[in-house]
């Protein structure tokens, strides 16, 4: 879990980047970035939204945070959506897809963010083998699905 651990700190560093006027949305970017990939892991699926938007929607409500659950179900959601995300929750849904794009991408798409920076980001916090393990998962899906090769994925 180290590789996910350290994919959820880059996300939340340039989060803080992207955004620094949306700091205080930092428990909700927490949860967020906790959950917004993890059914990969918990349900070992690549159509891994709705067991993350599971995961959270559960963890919330134990927690007595079920006010987060519409906004930290749109993170999740919409956080691979390839255009700009212009609906309910955009201040923080927009960023959010922003920020783990900067970081999927290895850093060449960057909305703005230096190149030093995510130099400095990816330095803190290593790889640890999450983007190949992004690839591995990314083949064997499209092995057995050809048609839905990223069920993730949004327009």
């Amino acid at each position: 879990m180290g590789a996910y651990r350290n994919h959820v700190y880059r996300v939340l560093n340039y989060l803080l980047l992207l955004a620094p006027e949306q700091s205080g949305d930092a428990d909700l970017w927490h949860i967020a970035a906790a959950f917004h990939d993890l059914g990969i892991w918990t349900d070992g699926t690549f159509d891994y939204l709705e067991p993350s938007r599971r995961l959270a929607r559960n963890y919330l409500g134990a927690k007595g945070l079920a006010h987060f659950v519409p906004e930290v179900e749109a993170i999740i959601t919409h956080h691979h959506k390839l255009s700009p995300y212009r609906g309910v929750f955009s201040s923080t849904v927009e960023p959010f897809r922003q920020a783990d794009l900067v970081d999927v991408s290895l850093g060449t798409i960057r909305f703005g963010i230096s190149p030093a920076w995510v130099c400095a980001v990816k330095a803190e916090f290593p790889n640890a083998g999450f983007h190949r393990r992004l690839i591995a998962l990314t083949c064997r899906q499209f092995l057995c699905n050809p048609v839905h090769p990223l069920p993730m994925v949004r327009w």
